[in-house]
C-alpha cells in the first residue's frame, strides 16, 4: 500500500480524495500524544539493547482460547533498518531467502536465513516494485509499478499483465498462485500512479489512474486476463483461506475513498470465479480503525494482517479468526505493511513495517508455500 500522507488530492471524477493536509495535521497529534504517554516505556530495537524479557509482551493474546500461537520463550526482532516504505515481503523455500520491497529507494532487498546476510539492492532498479510471492516452480512473481512480472530461472524477466479490459493497469499490489492450476490471482488499486514518491503520477484526474480498480486471475495455461471482482474500493492484500475454498481482499479504499471502510473481504472461491462478495473483518478496535494492507493464513486458517496508521496498542499484525474475530495482536513500533511466514520450519513471521523488517517465531505454520 502507500503512505496515505504522500497522497495527492483528486478530484476529476466528482468524488473528494482524502486531504493530505488533514492526514498530516491528524498524525501529528497521534504522534505527539503517544510520544508523551510512551517515550518512557519506548521499546529499544537497536543493536545495543538489553535482551527482552519472556514473554514478549508485544504478543498479544486476546483470545486465549483460539490463538495458540504465541511462543513463551522467544521475541521479536528487527533484523533491518533503513528503508523509506518497506513492503511485499516474500519467502523462497528452495533458497531459504527473504526477499522484500523499498518503494521509493526503487529496490528490492534480500535476507538469508543461514547466516542473517541482507543484500541491500538485490534487485536495483526495481521499477518501484510492490508485493511478490514465489510460484510452485520457485520463480519470484513481483507487481511492478505499472505490470507484474515473473524472474525466470535463467535471469530474465517476463511480463504477465500490463493491460486488462483494454486499458493499462493502474499499478498491481499484491498477488497469490494457486497450487492446482498454477493460475495468478491479484490486486491492481493503483498506488503507484497517485504517487510521485512511490511511483509516477498518471496525471489522469482521477483517484482512479486508468479504470475501476479490481482482482484479476491470471489464466497459466493462456495467459488471459480476467476480472474476478471490483467491489473493494482499492483492493491491496490478497490471500486464499488454507483449504482453497475462499479468497480474502484487503481494502485500502479509506485513502481516497469517503465511504469505504477499513475492511477484509471474504469471497467464495468457484474454480476460476469468485462469489458471494461480504465483510470478513472490520479492523476496529477500541474505536480505532486502522488500514489492512497485507496479509497471511496459518495452517489453522486464522488470518494475519499486517496494520496500522492508528498508533501505539494498534500498528503492528493484527489476527483474526476464520469467522472473522480478533484473537491476537502483535505489536510493533511501526505501522506494519506486509507480512509472510518462513523460516526453514515456516513458522517464523516475517513483517514488513515502514522503515524496518521484523521477524518472530510463532507456534503455527503458514498454510501456503510463500
Amino acid at each position: 500500500m502507500t503512505n496515505p500522507s504522500n497522497i495527492q488530492k483528486h478530484e476529476g471524477d466528482g468524488a473528494k480524495a482524502f486531504d493530505r493536509r488533514t492526514i498530516l495535521r491528524g498524525a501529528t497529534a497521534l504522534a505527539a500524544t503517544a510520544m508523551a504517554a510512551s517515550d518512557a516505556a519506548a521499546r529499544d530495537f537497536g543493536p545495543n539493547a538489553e535482551p527482552q524479557r519472556y514473554p514478549d509482551p508485544d504478543i498479544v493474546v486476546i483470545d486465549d482460547k483460539r490463538f495458540k500461537a504465541k511462543v513463551g520463550n522467544t521475541a521479536i526482532k528487527r533484523l533491518y533498518t533503513g528503508c523509506l516504505w518497506a513492503e511485499g515481503p516474500a519467502w523462497n523455500a528452495q533458497g531459504q531467502y527473504l526477499v522484500w520491497s523499498d518503494i521509493p529507494a526503487n529496490r528490492q532487498l534480500r535476507y538469508l536465513d543461514d547466516d542473517g546476510h541482507i543484500s541491500e539492492q538485490f534487485h536495483k532498479p526495481s521499477n518501484e516494485a510492490n508485493g511478490s510471492t514465489f510460484d510452485f516452480e520457485g520463480r519470484q512473481i513481483t507487481a511492478e509499478r505499472t505490470r507484474l512480472v515473473r524472474y525466470e530461472h535463467d535471469g530474465t524477466v517476463t511480463p504477465l499483465a500490463e493491460q486488462a479490459n483494454g486499458k493499462q493497469l493502474n499499478g498491481p499490489n499484491d498477488m497469490v498462485v494457486h497450487p492446482n492450476d498454477k493460475s495468478i490471482w491479484f490486486t491492481d488499486p493503483g498506488y503507484g500512479a497517485i504517487s510521485i514518491y512511490e511511483g509516477h503520477l498518471a496525471n489522469t484526474g482521477s483517484k482512479q489512474p486508468y479504470q475501476k480498480e479490481a482482482v484479476y486471475r491470471i489464466d497459466a495455461a493462456t495467459g488471459q486476463i480476467t476480472k474476478v471482482a471490483d467491489e473493494p474500493f482499492k483492493p491491496n492484500g490478497i490471500a486464499f483461506s488454507h483449504d482453497y475454498k475462499k479468497v480474502y481482499v484487503c481494502d485500502t479504499g479509506t485513502t481516497h475513498y469517503p465511504n469505504a471502510k477499513n475492511i477484509v473481504w471474504q469471497y467464495d472461491l468457484n474454480g476460476d470465479k469468485l462469489s458471494n462478495p461480504r465483510t470478513l473483518i472490520d479492523m476496529t478496535l477500541d474505536g480505532k480503525s486502522g488500514f489492512p494492507d497485507g496479509m497471511r493464513v496459518d495452517v489453522d486458517g486464522n488470518i494475519w494482517v499486517g496494520a496500522g496508521w492508528v498508533g501505539p496498542g494498534y500498528d503492528g499484525v493484527q489476527v483474526f479468526a476464520p469467522d472473522g474475530q480478533r484473537i491476537g495482536q502483535i505489536l510493533l513500533p511501526e505501522t506494519c505493511a506486509n507480512l509472510t511466514f518462513g523460516g526453514k520450519k515456516r513458522n517464523r513471521l516475517f513483517m514488513t513495517a515502514s522503515q524496518s523488517l521484523y521477524a518472530v517465531y510463532v507456534e503455527t505454520k503458514g498454510a501456503h508455500n510463500c
